[in-house]
């Protein structure tokens, strides 16, 4: 059974940074491209990044050019460093795998909450 746990999210103030981390067991990850979501309040869960099984990295409009995500396939860990936070970053952050036609496994963890005010 695959089991999913985020951590890292925090309150901050606008401009500051975070590193979320994940760790992913019940599976190794190292053959499967994973990815960072976000979900607002009241929104549907979005895609912020991604990192393909070599380690190519994928940001979406909303990080690019601020995040970082990187993977420890030894540690079955993902990360994503977020820098120049803004209140519209608040939310749960989640890791999964990427998106795919095949889902590998089905489950999701319990996030790890962002808040970003002043």
């Amino acid at each position: 059974q695959v089991r999913i746990v985020e951590s890292g999210g925090g309150f901050v103030q606008p401009g500051g940074s975070l590193t979320l981390s994940c760790v992913v067991s019940g599976t190794a990850i190292d053959i499967y491209a994973m990815g960072w979501y976000r979900q607002a309040a009241g929104s549907q869960r979005e895609l912020l990044a991604t990192i393909s099984s070599g380690g190519s990295p994928y940001y979406e409009d909303s990080v690019w050019g601020r995040s970082t995500i990187s993977r420890d396939n030894a540690k079955n860990t993902v990360n994503l460093l977020l820098n120049s936070l803004k209140p519209e970053d608040s939310g749960t952050y989640y890791c999964n795998y990427a998106p795919s036609d095949s889902p590998p496994w089905d489950a999701w963890g319990q996030g790890t909450q962002v808040t970003v005010s002043s």
